[in-house]
């Protein structure tokens, strides 16, 4: 296998990099009015505000989405499960529309451009800083790190660099377009975006095709055919509890239960990703979450089929040894064998679009970074007087830091060991559930108080961390008959992370209502936000989208049950 890039690759992937740094220098010359003489005004800088179209925002959620996560980890995870793992795009794509019409109107009605700005504004300074300084962490610690060091082991393995050289020149790639604001990411998010679907499905193509050849027939929909007759247990979106998978995906979890406080509180509640819609009109925003939410529907076709497709090769003898690492096989290492056989030129191509991915990542999550840092604490902490030309050069400082500080990480948590994307998933599910409960009850119920939401916030996470090291203490096989209780593979009965999720969100919410409700009835204010039920109707356009989107999901979890 060849593990490295040819001239005709670098040649391909140098003119996209031109391309993106281009279109970026340009779209950031003309924002500032060549001299930068407007480069002060903070908003703009941080949330390009009422520049964004509603294509730029579609893509740029999906850029910002798409990483080595998905490319390398639910890759790896198609390759080890298959197709179910792709409801984590199939549910996204349901759950952008309902943040379209729900959530987004409550930000933009109340003038709210942070996540802990809302909190401030609905609860109180304590749980918004409180709030603030998690995000921080989980975003250096567990998002930015991931997306640096799963994003350089995939390009390392294509172009046979060095790993340590792969993540320094991926962070500093990221910085320099970080550095332009969220106007110049949105922007080359588009690119980045075309980028990465074409390369992507380049890849799922010959893939498809290989496997077709190795069983001596030829064509994208032969090879398909032949990946559902090789691997039909991969074809299962709904697992069966005596599935090996099921602590990972349980059963119908995934439609009615944690999958949707997972995709909830990541769409809807996300400095990282609803910072993309909170500069734009609501027309604007909605059909740039409905744009969105199609393409989510196409990303398992790109990071998804070519795992299981390394899956049936790997079963056919044709890289069984390089899959392997430490002397057992890596799924996370599925889709870099992938990128490196294929043809010169191709390769190039693809490699591109995975740079793309987690390029765009990367400028993503620091840029947010750079936000809550910047407007949440240096502003509210440290100098309340700034300008806006000191916001914006203490934002571009908080991104340069962001970056180093994952850099130095990374390579020490074990982020490969673990199955990448699963790592992100889990260790996100710590907050997520009491961060979602405490957004929805401040949205729609205005009786929710401060201490309700800091119990949320703390208590959650504490709630987490003790069903997570449960069975280490007691046997819960007696849950077992409930479905909530699974043995791993050394045999000790686990509550499968989404149904922790589940049961910590409801724990939250009970909780919160009952202190809520014991608060008020002794006087307490509450600061409820503006909500206009009319509001809520969205344009008949976007109506007919979002039942289209719905009745594609529909089939798709019919046909592949």
């Amino acid at each position: 296998m060849q593990h490295q890039l040819s001239t005709l690759d670098y040649i391909v992937f140098f003119v996209y990099f031109l391309i993106v740094a281009g279109y970026g220098i340009w779209i950031y010359r003309r924002k500032t009015g060549h001299d930068g003489t407007r480069e002060g005004d903070s908003k703009d800088y941080f949330l390009a505000e009422g520049s964004l179209t509603w294509w730029a925002i579609g893509a740029s959620l999906i850029a910002s989405n798409i990483s080595a996560e998905q490319f390398v980890g639910m890759s790896g995870s198609g390759f080890k499960m298959g197709l179910a793992i792709a409801t984590y795009e199939w549910m996204a794509a349901a759950t952008l529309i309902i943040v379209a019409v729900f959530f987004i109107p409550v930000y933009l009605k109340n003038h709210i451009f942070t996540m802990p700005q809302f909190l401030q504004q609905r609860y109180n300074g304590t749980v918004a800083m409180i709030m603030a300084i998690f995000w921080l962490m989980l975003y250096v610690v567990v998002n930015l790190t991931s997306i640096l060091y799963l994003g350089a082991i995939a390009i390392s393995s294509v172009s046979g660099l060095n790993l340590e050289f792969c993540m320094y020149a991926l962070a500093v790639f990221a910085i320099v377009i970080t550095l332009g604001g969220m106007k110049v990411i949105g922007y080359t998010d588009v690119i980045q975006v075309f980028v990465l679907i074409l390369g992507g499905l380049a890849t799922t193509y010959l893939a498809l095709n290989l496997v077709a050849e190795q069983y001596g027939s030829s064509g994208v929909l032969s090879g398909f055919n032949l990946l559902t007759e090789q691997a039909g247990d991969h074809f299962h979106m709904i697992f069966n509890r005596d599935n090996p998978n099921y602590l990972d995906l349980p059963g119908l979890t995934v439609l009615i239960g944690g999958m949707w406080i997972v995709n909830l509180n990541y769409w809807g509640c996300n400095q990282y990703i609803t910072q993309r819609a909170l500069g734009a009109s609501l027309p604007t925003a909605r059909a740039g979450l409905l744009f969105a939410a199609f393409l989510k529907l196409l990303m398992p076709v790109i990071v998804v089929l070519p795992g299981i497709a390394a899956f049936v090769l790997f079963k056919a003898d044709v890289f069984s040894t390089e899959m392997m690492q430490d002397g057992e096989v890596n799924p996370d290492r599925a889709y870099p064998v992938l990128l490196s056989i294929l043809p010169v030129g191709l390769k190039g191509l693809s490699f591109a679009a995975l740079t793309a991915a987690v390029v765009a990542s990367l400028a993503g999550k620091a840029n947010s970074i750079a936000t809550i840092f910047t407007l949440d604490v240096y502003k509210k902490v440290f100098n309340p007087n700034a300008s806006e030309k000191t916001l914006v050069n203490m934002g571009k400082v908080a991104v340069v830091v962001a970056m180093i500080l994952g850099v130095l990480i990374a390579p020490h948590l074990g982020i490969d060991k673990k199955g990448g994307f699963q790592y992100i998933q889990e260790y996100t599910g710590f907050v997520s559930p009491g961060i979602f409960a405490m957004f929805i009850l401040g949205f729609f119920w205005k009786k929710t108080t401060s201490n309700a939401a800091l119990f949320a916030t703390i208590g959650g996470f504490l709630l987490s961390v003790l069903l997570k090291f449960l069975p280490t203490m007691v046997n819960l096989a007696g849950l077992a008959p409930f479905g909530f209780a699974v043995p791993n593979p050394a045999g000790v009965y686990e509550i499968p992370f989404l149904d922790r999720m589940g049961i910590v969100f409801v724990v939250c919410v009970l909780v919160m209502v009952l202190i809520s409700l014991l608060e008020t009835s002794r006087g307490v204010k509450t600061n409820g936000l503006e909500v206009d039920p009319s509001m809520f109707k969205p344009q008949r356009s976007f109506v007919i989208g979002s039942a289209v989107v719905f009745v594609l999901i529909t089939v798709l979890y019919t046909v592949y049950w």
